[in-house]
C-alpha cells in the first residue's frame, strides 16, 4: 500500500513539474544540450582564486581528465547541493584530485570576484579532507563573453531572474577528457562513487588507476537513460569466458608438468 501511494505521489509531482513547465516559459531556457565528443574553447580566460588571469588551457595542463562544475559561489541553494554532492563523492576515491584528476568550478556570475572564489575553494578544500594534494579544487571567474562561450560549447543553458536576482541553471557535472573534449555528463545533486570513478576512468581513456579498475570499466557502460553506468552482461559473459580459458590452461600446465615430472622419475 506504502508503494502504491509513493508512486502515486511521485507521479503528481511529475505531472505538476511538467505544467510548470508548459506554464512557465522562462523553464525551458534551462536545459542541457549533451555535446558528447566536442572540444571546450582552451583558449578562454578566466581569473583564478589569486585574481591573476588564466587561460582554460592551463587547467588541463597535467593532462589529467578534468571535473567541471558551473556554478555561483553566492547562489543561495542549488549550486550549494551540485558542488556538496560532488566534495562527498570525490572524498571517497581514492584519486587524488590536483594528482590523479583536476576539479575545476568556474562561476556562471560576471559580477563576482577572485574573494568570492577563494573563500569557496578553502571550504570545499577542507571539506575534501586530501592533505597531500597542493591544488585541490580551483574555482575560478570570468567576464560573460568567455562564460556564455564556454557553457555554450557544453551545451549549459542558464539564465538570470532579474526578479528573483538569481541565476536559473541544471545541475550537471562535466568530465571532461585531458585534452577538453566533453567525455560524460553526471546529473542531479548526489553522485555515487561509483558512477564518479568510472566516468574519470572513462575521460583518462585508462591511463589512471589499476588494472582491477580497468576490468571494471571493462564490464560497465553508461546508460543514457538511467543516467548512470550499469553492467554490460556481453562483457562480463566475455570476462569470465576469458578468465575460465586462462584458468583451464594454467590447470593443463600443472597437469602436464606433473605427468612429465613423473616420467622422468
Amino acid at each position: 500500500m506504502k508503494l502504491v501511494l509513493s508512486i502515486l505521489f511521485f507521479t503528481q509531482v511529475m505531472l505538476h513539474a511538467q505544467l510548470l513547465r508548459k506554464d512557465d516559459p522562462t523553464l525551458s531556457r534551462i536545459d542541457i544540450k549533451e555535446n558528447l565528443g566536442n572540444k571546450v574553447p582552451l583558449n578562454l580566460d578566466f581569473f583564478n582564486e589569486k585574481g591573476l588571469k588564466v587561460s582554460l588551457s592551463t587547467a588541463f595542463q597535467n593532462k589529467k581528465p578534468v571535473v567541471l562544475t558551473l556554478a555561483y559561489y553566492e547562489c543561495p541553494m542549488l549550486c550549494t547541493f551540485v558542488l556538496n554532492g560532488l566534495s562527498n563523492s570525490a572524498r571517497e576515491l581514492e584519486w587524488i584530485p590536483g594528482k590523479d584528476y583536476e576539479l575545476l568550478t568556474i562561476s556562471i556570475d560576471p559580477d563576482e570576484t577572485a574573494d568570492l572564489a577563494v573563500a569557496k575553494r578553502s571550504v570545499y578544500e577542507a571539506s575534501l579532507n586530501k592533505t597531500d594534494a597542493e591544488f585541490a579544487w580551483n574555482f575560478w571567474v570570468g567576464d560573460k563573453n568567455a562564460i556564455d562561450e564556454l557553457a555554450d560549447a557544453a551545451g549549459f543553458k542558464y539564465f538570470y531572474d532579474e526578479n528573483r536576482d538569481e541565476f536559473a541553471h541544471p545541475a550537471v557535472v562535466f568530465v571532461l577528457t585531458e585534452d577538453g573534449h566533453i567525455s560524460r555528463y553526471l546529473y542531479g545533486i548526489e553522485y555515487s562513487v561509483k558512477d564518479l570513478r568510472l566516468a574519470i576512468l572513462e575521460a583518462a581513456e585508462g591511463k589512471i588507476g589499476t588494472i582491477i579498475d580497468r576490468v571494471i570499466l571493462f564490464c560497465h557502460y553508461y546508460d543514457p537513460a538511467g543516467k548512470k553506468y550499469v553492467l554490460f552482461a556481453m562483457n562480463v559473459m566475455r570476462l569470465g569466458g576469458i578468465i575460465t580459458v586462462l584458468v583451464l590452461g594454467v590447470f593443463v600446465s600443472l597437469l602436464w608438468m606433473k605427468e612429465k615430472k613423473r616420467n622422468y622419475e
